[in-house]
């Protein structure tokens, strides 16, 4: 089945990563995966300090779920393919945490009623690595691995400079390449993905307008036309060169079996190129 857990249902996505922690670390903490599901679920449904429930379509909850289930399986896959350097336990859970916080820079606080959180796509990743500093600190974090979640939160950002980062360890930047690959990979495999385009080009339409700056696209049709060089030009080099081809991991069985993400993303731009030919543009569901 894929996905091996429905990404609408975060008690679903939640159950699925609590098994890959239990099958990878037999002696953590078995409550862990709960209660950091607690805080990002409590943080995008408004029920974090003066944090409005999320509101941007796209990067939504099921976003974040799509890119969590996908990097515990890419984590899973290294450990059971024996690649050095190992990765703790802590560092898991601590890329665990990044993952699920990545895009709470798209939440709004109480009384900012102008447009939706996808005005601040721009500024997400940034405003992401800070609520999760404060989060992580409210929550009896060291101010040394909120460190380490902000600067693997900041490998998901679209125009980052990898180089630019200050990893502290080979273990940190792997993990942060694993968070920037499932982010990637999570929602470009998703089933509507497709079907999704026109609401992502609106997120993009109203942070340009926001920013007075200038989408790359010119409509949903166009950002369709486009999906394949997306993919072609922009993501498979990334995931392959920047993110040093972690994908790998989700191979089963590894190195050989068959990558159901990839395959999933594969039949999405088949997809896309139909419609791109078609006079009837697609329509968000």
């Amino acid at each position: 089945m894929f996905p091996v857990a429905d990404t609408k249902s975060p008690v679903a996505v939640q159950a699925a990563v609590a098994s890959i922690h239990g099958e990878m670390f037999s002696r953590g903490e078995r409550d862990f995966v709960a209660r950091v599901f607690g805080w990002a679920v409590d943080a995008f449904e408004g029920r974090y300090r003066d944090y409005q429930p999320i509101d941007a379509l796209y990067h939504d909850l099921e976003h974040t779920l799509q890119g969590t289930l996908c990097y515990a399986q890419i984590l899973r896959g290294r450990q059971r393919a024996g690649v050095a350097p190992a990765v703790p336990q802590r560092m898991f859970e601590l890329g665990l945490l990044a993952i699920l916080l990545h895009d709470t820079g798209y939440l709004k606080v109480r009384g900012d009623n102008e447009g939706t959180g996808a005005k601040y796509t721009l500024i997400h990743v940034s405003r992401s690595a800070n609520f999760a500093q404060q989060l992580l600190t409210e929550k009896g974090f060291s101010s040394e691995d909120a460190g380490i979640v902000m600067r693997m939160i900041r490998c998901t950002g679209v125009n980052v400079k990898i180089d630019a980062i200050p990893f502290q360890g080979e273990v940190e930047r792997t993990i942060g390449f694993c968070i920037g690959t499932a982010d990637l990979l999570g929602q470009m495999a998703a089933a509507d993905y497709v079907d999704k385009l026109p609401i992502l080009f609106a997120e993009f339409a109203e942070s340009a307008r926001y920013s007075g700056t200038k989408t790359m696209f010119e409509s949903a049709e166009h950002l369709l036309k486009m999906t394949p060089m997306f993919w072609e030009k922009y993501v498979r080099p990334k995931i392959e060169k920047d993110f040093q081809s972690n994908f790998r991991f989700l191979s089963e069985p590894y190195p050989d079996g068959p990558n159901a993400y990839l395959a999933a993303i594969e039949a999405n731009i088949e997809r896309s190129k139909r419609l791109a030919m078609e006079p009837a543009v697609i329509v968000a569901k």
